[in-house]
């Protein structure tokens, strides 16, 4: 974190932010802010008429997404591999459209949350958990027939994903490292900033938008479409699995912008104020900060390492990865890369490491790539069913790829190759989780 509050451009993205959210707050209080609030409206009566039949809609379509994909809990994000867990989702999607069954729908989510716990660690499912309760916390609240409670669902699902946003975004000052290869893979993400200028403010606009969802009218309603042009424009390049995993949160925006309410229930006074703005985007920076590096800490210690006993029996979702960060990743760390491999800071930029060389030559440590992926690899083929022979002959396969490259990464210092090593670690893992998921879903032992 002393690197981020170090950064220039990190402080340089704040400002901007508080003279915008500013401004807009001055336009708000003058007549000026009601005639845009007013337009606002009008253009969205439509929806808003019918906004909790569009909310409902979405969250059914959501899990029946995901009920047809399979093997995941609750996003796509998080594997699993059984079965069962796609028709308890299809159930959370048949049971929202009742309001007799949409408290059960909220205790399906929540008991899913839970289940993960088997297979993800803790921490890691934090960042889910927000829109999570919040999705539930809608559903029961939407289907109550207590005026004073039924009014607040909408602020429910505005404050889950609002701090699910804040929450997610902090990776990008913790681990900014994280998120070079993909910089290297689409560059155009950058709109042309340098990598080092574009990740932090890309981790000021996600927290401070998702802190704009709770404030007043006009403010959140701008940051609910600035949220859902930039998160649409990632769903061609990411592909169909991503528009699934960002549907439902893309919907919150469009009823975030739907929504006519006025009224402000959470500290209104404060918010009321122009002052209120830099105060409350400090207070909201300490409170999730502190949060985050304490758990964190408490978890994993003050060096970011998984204690061993939870090691011992523990997915460790919080080791690096390039593609994965959250991922199920093999014991050794988090936040900083396994002992022995590059850090991606240098990937990216194509320096020499300065990791002593270990015994043995470039030659042997290839060599011993080949030897390790040959015999798994002959030993999958060799299953008699055709399409697992495929998938136990392919991983062995993959993984040579990826410690071919990860021996580049040691060894080489051109920058090209190194760049190049980098992006095939990122494919091939991607590929690797893809055959490990299909062979889970179908009963069949994932080779070590």
């Amino acid at each position: 974190m002393s690197r981020t509050l170090a950064d220039p451009w990190f402080w340089a993205a704040i400002v901007l932010v508080l003279v915008f959210f500013v401004a807009t707050r001055a336009i708000e209080r003058t007549s000026s802010g009601e005639v845009i609030l007013k337009g606002m409206d009008r253009i969205s009566d439509p929806l808003w008429n019918r906004l909790d039949d569009f909310v409902r809609v979405v969250i059914g379509a959501f899990f029946v997404a995901i009920f047809a994909v399979g093997g995941v809990y609750l996003t796509p994000d998080l594997k699993t591999p059984a079965e069962w867990v796609s028709w308890i989702q299809l159930l959370i999607a048949l049971g929202v459209f009742s309001k007799k069954t949409m408290p059960l729908s909220a205790a399906g989510i929540i008991f899913l949350w839970v289940l993960a716990l088997r297979d993800y660690d803790f921490f890691h499912l934090l960042d889910y958990l927000a829109l999570g309760v919040g999705v539930a916390a809608y559903l029961v609240l939407a289907s109550s027939s207590k005026p004073e409670w039924h009014k607040h669902r909408f602020e429910a699902l505005r404050w889950g994903v609002a701090i699910a946003l804040m929450w997610s975004s902090l990776e990008k000052f913790a681990y900014p490292d994280w998120f070079y290869p993909l910089v290297v893979e689409k560059p155009f993400l950058t709109f042309g900033m340098p990598r080092d200028v574009f990740i932090p403010m890309a981790g000021v606009a996600e927290f401070t938008m998702g802190f704009g969802l709770i404030w007043t009218p006009l403010v959140r309603r701008l940051s609910a479409i600035a949220l859902f042009l930039i998160m649409g424009t990632a769903v061609y390049p990411f592909g169909r699995v991503d528009l699934i995993g960002h549907a439902l949160i893309m919907a919150i925006f469009v009823a975030i912008v739907a929504d006519h309410t006025r009224e402000v229930h959470f500290l209104p006074a404060i918010k009321r104020s122009l002052a209120g703005v830099p105060a409350g985007l400090m207070a909201a920076l300490v409170v999730f900060v502190s949060g985050y590096w304490g758990l964190h800490m408490t978890f994993y210690g003050i060096e970011g390492r998984v204690a061993p006993a939870a090691a011992a029996t523990e997915m460790a979702t919080h080791s690096h990865s390039p593609e994965h960060p959250h991922g199920p990743q093999a014991i050794g760390g988090m936040g900083a890369p396994p002992k022995g491999q590059p850090d991606l800071k240098d990937v990216a930029s194509g320096a020499a490491m300065p990791y002593p060389e270990p015994a043995g030559d470039v030659r042997a440590a290839y060599e011993a790539t080949m030897a390790k992926m040959h015999q798994p690899m002959m030993e999958g083929m060799a299953n008699p069913d055709p399409d697992v022979a495929f998938v136990l002959g392919m991983l062995p396969h993959h993984q040579g790829a990826v410690d071919m490259a990860e021996v580049q990464l040691r060894y080489g210092t051109d920058p090209a190759n190194r760049e190049l090593a980098a992006a095939i670690i990122r494919h091939q893992q991607v590929e690797i989780d893809r055959m490990k998921a299909w062979l889970l879903q179908r009963g069949v032992a994932v080779p070590e």
